[in-house]
């Protein structure tokens, strides 16, 4: 199983936990923490019910802005790791959209790590998000800002250490 994946599957937290767990095991040092985040389809949005949401994703794009957002936890928090997976296709309320495991020596750069990735994966990832409702539809911009633009990513780490 890869850290970093775009996938029509049903995303589950327990795989990445165990992954990031064996890698920290591999350097001989386990981890402290484990942080996840899973974004999950809500009922409503704006005030309209949700009948169901359809992601998109240009996966070669995508992939390598996952693997830019794993070098950047790396780099601001000692020894991290990160896993990322996005959900593409139709998703119905319930259904887990995006997962992402952050795993850290202690607790707190743990969640940090994790809230950083996700804040980063929302600026940057090229993945669109079509909501179905049951009074109409509409697109959900995706990726706003470059990926090197540093102001993005200092809101992005203001975000995840507050």
């Amino acid at each position: 199983m890869s850290r970093l994946a775009v996938t029509r599957d049903p995303l589950t937290v327990e795989p990445l936990v165990r992954l990031l767990e064996t890698d920290a095991q591999a350097r001989g040092e386990g981890c402290g923490a484990v942080s996840a985040f899973v974004g999950v389809v809500r009922a409503t949005h704006g005030g309209r019910r949700v009948r169901h949401i359809e992601y998109e994703a240009f996966e070669p794009l995508a992939l390598k802005a996952f693997a830019q957002i794993a070098d950047e936890v790396a780099r601001q928090w000692a020894r991290a790791t990160v896993a990322i997976h996005h959900r593409v296709g139709r998703l119905e309320v319930g259904e887990a959209s995006v997962v992402v495991v952050a795993a850290t020596a202690h607790r707190a750069e743990a969640f940090q790590a994790c809230r950083y990735a996700i804040e980063r994966v929302k600026q940057i990832a090229p993945v669109w998000k079509h909501e179905f409702f049951e009074d109409g539809h509409a697109w959900v911009e995706g990726a706003s800002v470059a990926p090197d633009d540093e102001q993005a990513r200092l809101e992005a780490r203001a975000r995840a250490c507050v």
